[in-house]
């Protein structure tokens, strides 16, 4: 990766400017769905409730408005956990976006635009039938292959049904049950379409495939290479700075196909490798625009 020297930014700077996109200015608090849907589709990727302290954008924290806010004691009435709690929902259930396990494999909302290059990467171009192979091959649970048996034969269904109908409702297949579903969460195979709080509280879950057809069907069509650059050069524009090392490991994507994409961002002129920053030891991969030329 060639080197471009360019004046060495701050931190404090680069950080500002996360302010801005990550939306942790009282100004640019999100306050209701249009903005968290115009946040979501401006950064490609946020988490929900927490941002966890890794260096991406946070629903909770946009709701806030500030950097690091504090986790407050009676959750159930504070407004911003209580609206990141609704949108998180309310997005997804309106298909605006995608509910997903994507950063380090915890809740994250996915644009649009960003689900298409997630998918490729997650199923590749595995059709919605295609989970009895992975199950022969030992890469699916025996639970999580019952769920999916479930859902194809009788369509979406809520916790209680599904659970009964795969055989997992005993109070001791809770833990196995819970486990499978954030497996076939990861893998993209279930999505979690509703809320149901009467009579009691339950989510509804659908087949993927059935739930955002148009998106599964466009997704197969992306190389690994090319949904790698695109959430790379997503998230570079909304984090302004990275190393493909730490971008690799937040969406668990393969090192050589980063470093790649790396490289054709700063062939591309949208970043500078190899770049200092004063306040940070090592040697980043710096957005552009961050650089102010």
């Amino acid at each position: 990766m060639p080197r471009i020297v360019c004046e060495n930014p701050t931190v404090a700077r680069l950080e500002a400017l996360r302010d801005r996109t990550f939306r942790r200015t009282p100004a640019r608090r999100i306050r209701g769905a249009a903005s968290a849907l115009r946040f979501i589709n401006d950064v490609g990727f946020s988490l929900t409730l927490s941002d966890f302290g890794l260096p991406v954008p946070s629903l909770r924290v946009a709701a806030e408005g500030r950097r690091n806010p504090r986790w407050p004691r009676r959750t159930h009435h504070d407004p911003a956990i209580i609206l990141a709690w609704n949108l998180k929902d309310e997005l997804p259930a309106k298909r605006l976006c995608h509910y997903g396990r994507l950063v380090r494999g915890k809740p994250t909302l996915v644009s649009l635009e960003q689900f298409g290059n997630v998918f490729a990467l997650v199923r590749g171009d595995k059709g919605s039938g295609d989970y009895l192979v992975d199950y022969r091959n030992g890469e699916l649970s025996r639970e999580a292959f019952r769920i999916l048996d479930v859902l194809h034969e009788h369509g979406p269904q809520y916790t209680p049904d599904l659970r009964r109908l795969a055989g997992l409702a005993a109070v001791e297949a809770t833990g196995a049950f819970e486990r499978a579903m954030a497996e076939l969460q990861r893998r993209m195979w279930v999505v979690k379409t509703e809320e149901r709080y009467d009579p009691s509280f339950s989510y509804r879950w659908d087949l993927l495939d059935d739930w955002m057809p148009d998106e599964v069907q466009k997704a197969r069509g992306i190389s690994r290479e090319e949904a790698t650059y695109g959430i790379l050069a997503r998230y570079l524009q909304a984090a302004f700075y990275t190393t493909p090392r730490i971008a690799a490991g937040l969406f668990g994507l393969r090192q050589e196909l980063v470093t790649a994409g790396a490289n054709r961002l700063v062939e591309k002129g949208r970043a500078v490798a190899d770049q200092q920053i004063r306040g940070l030891p090592g040697r980043w991969l710096v957005a552009r625009d961050a650089l102010g030329r």
